[in-house]
């Protein structure tokens, strides 16, 4: 088998097994490499993982797909997505969820580590990482290069909502496309799922909303097709349906 054949395997497998991770050691600046597949910026800096290579999300940041092979691997993910109209949003709450970035989820990467969701994400994707003082999970500061909008941000705990947590396929959404019937501990799976979360800039996170990509897509138009995989990923593993008109934008942002 080959190796284009195994990583579309494994990009759409919903039986991979899943990693726990653990953050770096407490007081270190942590400024790593980036993992095969990542995409520098304009000065060769390496930003993020492509979601190809990438299946469960435990991979920093999010890349650029650019080859022609890659963009027509990226079809075929999104091609296996179903469609259905998108449901009402009725007895919708974010506490349907589980109480926000909880550890406890089970069977997702990184939980039950000690470290709640949102700082596990912010030591994913940040480099120059640094922590509060006698812990090696509450991150305080650190370098994000956020994907939606290509900035790079040089963030600070004093100004949290600078950086926020965006669930690439929203929750209200998933509710509204089945998830409305689930038992909580599989909601509370896609709310902390790393596959299903990115940090990025809080504006554009604020701007996207519970939007579909139908209707919101990330500013920055070069990450575009990894931004649709992504969702599909997220859509594929949990079993939804998106709308027929996101489905038709995913493909169309990777042709």
């Amino acid at each position: 088998m080959d190796g284009r054949a195994s990583r579309m395997i494994a990009g759409v497998s919903l039986a991979m097994a899943l990693l726990a991770g653990c953050g770096p050691t407490e007081g270190l600046s942590v400024d790593r490499p980036g993992p095969v597949g990542s995409q520098g910026d304009e000065t060769g800096k390496e930003t993020g993982t492509n979601p190809l290579d990438n299946p469960d999300g435990t991979e920093p940041g999010l890349a650029q797909i650019t080859s022609g092979r890659d963009r027509s691997d990226a079809r075929d993910v999104i091609s296996q997505v179903q469609t259905k109209g998108r449901g009402p949003k009725t007895g919708y709450d974010r506490d349907e969820f589980g109480y926000a970035w909880a550890d406890n989820a089970d069977d997702v990467p990184l939980s039950h580590n000690g470290c709640d969701t949102r700082n596990d994400l912010l030591k994913r994707d940040g480099e120059k990482v640094k922590f509060r003082s006698g812990s090696d999970c509450v991150v305080v500061s650190m370098t994000l290069y956020d994907p939606y909008t290509g900035k790079t941000i040089d963030w600070s705990k004093e100004d949290a909502a600078e950086v926020q947590i965006d669930h690439v396929m929203p929750l209200s959404y998933d509710w509204q496309m089945g998830a409305s019937r689930w038992t909580d501990a599989k909601r509370k799976q896609i709310a902390n799922d790393p596959l299903n979360l990115l940090p990025v800039d809080g504006s554009a996170n604020s701007a996207k909303g519970d939007s579909g990509p139908a209707s919101w897509l990330p500013p920055a138009k070069g990450i575009r097709c990894s931004y649709a995989v992504r969702f599909a990923q997220v859509a594929l593993k949990y079993d939804l349906p998106v709308t027929a008109a996101d489905k038709e934008t995913m493909l169309g942002q990777c042709a």
